[in-house]
């Protein structure tokens, strides 16, 4: 409730208006009195966070149990519940822990702060526990600082918020490429945070694969578009925010996985007659052309893309794409004509 309807008092209504607010008021306060008073230690489980922060945030902060009798166990209510999520969404969004607290309890919403939200210091050759973001969004440092902390829940929601809110395409764009870059860097310069990679990259595989099929759940298409990557090829994480991004446009897409044999992705082809396929290559060690010489004759001739820096442009012109939006206009182009 807004402060001022607090504010408004029963005498202020019509007198036969009263009665009845008067019981609405006391309702009210019953049920809120009523509400199971929640502990420290669950509190500590739903967030993810250690006890010990939340007594720091109320002690810091000010923003903890709304009522504590001395001597007793701290209690939180609902409602307090409630500003503790608030709070932690807006610290993932990149907030600062300190402006995040100021914005719950004068009742800011994240528009209102995000241009409080300040990069992190860049990671430096042989240490720094830091993901390199320069000039990335909020949301992107938001989900560098969960990743370095190995909260992984943290950057499962994160992308799903971005993901519902702003669709698959610019979420890989303005969040997941500034961070698996700035993973990259970290790695060439310390050797290290093999493990925050392992975790960003099945946080987006979660993210990204529920996402899709809460939007095909139950589509039909006599067409579907193939996505895999090359022979020997171990990365996906590309495939998975494709197939978002056609799910999008209401375009099913089979997803064939890591490192798929010639003879496996011959074999896909005959056996779905796909509108189009499409393969990623990582690394120059994969990107052989040969793969498309092998491609079977079919009735309908699928449209095939490649993309991914471990293809030659130049080599694979026609077939060659740049970007995420431009190999979801052609594939969609292909399916629906």
């Amino acid at each position: 409730e807004s402060s001022s309807f607090r504010a408004i008092r029963a005498t202020s209504l019509p007198r036969c208006q009263n009665a009845r607010f008067g019981q609405l008021l006391h309702n009210q306060a019953m049920d809120s009195a009523q509400a199971p008073a929640i502990t420290v230690a669950a509190v500590a489980r739903r967030l993810g966070v250690s006890p010990a922060t939340l007594r720091t945030w109320d002690r810091r902060y000010g923003v903890g149990p709304s009522e504590h009798n001395a001597g007793a166990h701290r209690r939180y209510s609902p409602d307090d519940l409630a500003a503790l999520e608030r709070m932690q969404a807006l610290i993932r969004a990149g907030v600062s822990t300190a402006d995040a607290a100021r914005a719950v309890l004068s009742g800011a919403g994240l528009a209102a702060v995000a241009p409080l939200a300040t990069p992190k210091v860049p990671s430096r050759p042989g240490g720094g526990a830091v993901i390199s973001v320069a000039g990335a969004i909020p949301s992107a440092r938001g989900l560098a600082r969960a990743a370095m902390c190995l909260d992984g829940r943290a950057c499962v929601d994160l992308i799903t918020d971005s993901l519902r809110e702003r669709g698959a395409v610019w979420t890989w764009d303005e969040i997941l490429i500034p961070v698996l870059t700035g993973l990259g860097q970290r790695w060439n310069d310390t050797g290290g945070s093999i493990e925050t990679e392992h975790l960003v990259s099945e946080s987006v595989k979660q993210a990204f694969g529920a996402y899709t099929y809460e939007l095909i759940r139950g589509e039909r298409s006599e067409r579907v578009v193939l996505l895999a990557s090359a022979p020997d090829e171990p990365h996906t994480l590309p495939l998975w925010a494709l197939a978002a991004a056609l799910a999008e446009r209401r375009v099913v897409s089979v997803q064939l996985g890591s490192r798929l044999p010639v003879h496996s992705f011959t074999s896909a082809i005959k056996r779905t007659g796909p509108a189009a396929v499409f393969v990623w290559s990582q690394t120059d060690e994969t990107g052989h052309l040969d793969l498309l010489e092998a491609i079977p004759d079919t009735r309908r001739p699928p449209l095939v893309l490649v993309g991914g820096p471990g293809w030659d442009p130049h080599a694979a012109e026609g077939h060659w794409v740049g970007d995420l939006s431009s190999a979801v206009t052609r594939l969609v182009r292909a399916v629906v004509g």
